[in-house]
């Protein structure tokens, strides 16, 4: 398995790309102010959720409502481990993570099975489930008044937790990379374009399937957790729908399936949102008109558009000319 991991992947191009895009990213801190920095920060949050639900939805083809829910799941599983029982956060953060996995197992067990819209509906149940139980059970999670967490760092400014989300959001993507290229990520691409035709050829789509949902938990998990040390004040906002709605405005627009579609876009939509937020609920009256607009010219997103670009960049390549005398006809 490492072989081939090893095989598959070009490491070489892999390093350069990675440090293209990080460079301009660490000197950021140097020319932002601090509530810039802030909503950089929380982007970097977004671009990890955005990221591994185009994991589960774009490239295996499981059209999942539920992953706010995960990330609700570790930051309140962390942070209430905290409160209740004194955990410190090297213990309370790995059982966020590790809650959501589990949970993530266990829903990918039971509605996995199911496809296109039964799965979408289920999934929602359990998110609106996890939603209306931090809600209600107040006196365990506090509901809208406010889960109190204590912060990831004592005295920290705001570019520790602008670098520590930088770094997360990293190793995060690449470990999503590494998933891809993998000789699993051949069998979720084969799930997602014909799941019948992958079981006739021997794959395990259940196995496969559950996995890669649990994966995906995880990691929504592991954002929620460092999510909840960072803003410090929980809220059953995090489990609410429209969070899951702007995970899907993020993929759609950046192009489902594509790897690096959502990196792309995930950071400039939460950044729009957060300068939105003084029209109200304008800001998603406006996201639909750029999805209605973006998906009847390119179905397949801005990662289409950019292909397209760069094929009508590219130098076009000198065609061979036909030979002056064509070359007899065989024999009979």
């Amino acid at each position: 398995m490492k072989r081939q991991l090893f095989a598959l992947v070009d490491w070489r191009r892999l390093v350069l790309v990675a440090a293209a895009l990080t460079a301009p990213l660490l000197l950021l801190p140097l020319v932002a102010d601090a509530y810039a920095l802030h909503v950089l920060t929380i982007s970097l949050y977004y671009v990890i959720l955005a990221a591994s639900w185009n994991l589960l939805a774009g490239v295996t083809g499981q059209f999942s409502l539920a992953h706010q829910a995960f990330a609700a799941i570790g930051g309140y599983g962390s942070g209430l481990l905290v409160r209740h029982l004194g955990a410190p956060l090297w213990a309370s953060m790995p059982f966020g993570v590790a809650l959501a996995a589990l949970l993530g197992f266990a829903l990918g067990r039971m509605v996995l099975k199911m496809r296109a819209i039964y799965l979408a509906i289920a999934t929602w149940a359990f998110a609106e489930t996890i939603h209306i139980l931090l809600t209600a059970a107040y006196r365990f999670t506090r509901g809208e008044l406010g889960l109190t967490v204590p912060a990831l760092y004592r005295s920290a400014g705001p570019a520790a937790y602008y670098y520590t989300f930088l770094v997360l959001a990293l190793v995060s993507v690449l470990a999503m990379y590494l998933v891809v290229r993998s000789p699993m990520g051949f069998f979720m691409c084969a799930i997602k374009d014909d799941e019948l035709r992958a079981q006739s050829f021997g794959v395990d789509t259940v196995r496969v399937k559950t996995a890669v949902f649990t994966l995906t938990s995880a990691f929504a998990g592991l954002a929620g957790a460092f999510y909840a040390h960072y803003t410090l004040v929980l809220s059953p906002q995090m489990a609410d729908f429209s969070e899951m709605a702007k995970l899907i405005i993020m993929v759609v627009v950046g192009g489902l399936g594509s790897f690096a579609g959502p990196l792309i876009t995930a950071a400039p939509i939460q950044i729009l949102t957060t300068y939105l937020e003084k029209y109200g609920e304008w800001d998603m009256v406006i996201y639909a008109v750029l999805v209605i607009a973006l998906m009847r010219s390119y179905p397949g997103g801005l990662a289409a558009l950019a292909g397209e670009l760069r094929g009508r960049l590219a130098p076009s390549r000198p065609r061979h000319a036909a030979p002056k005398h064509p070359l007899p006809d065989p024999p009979p």
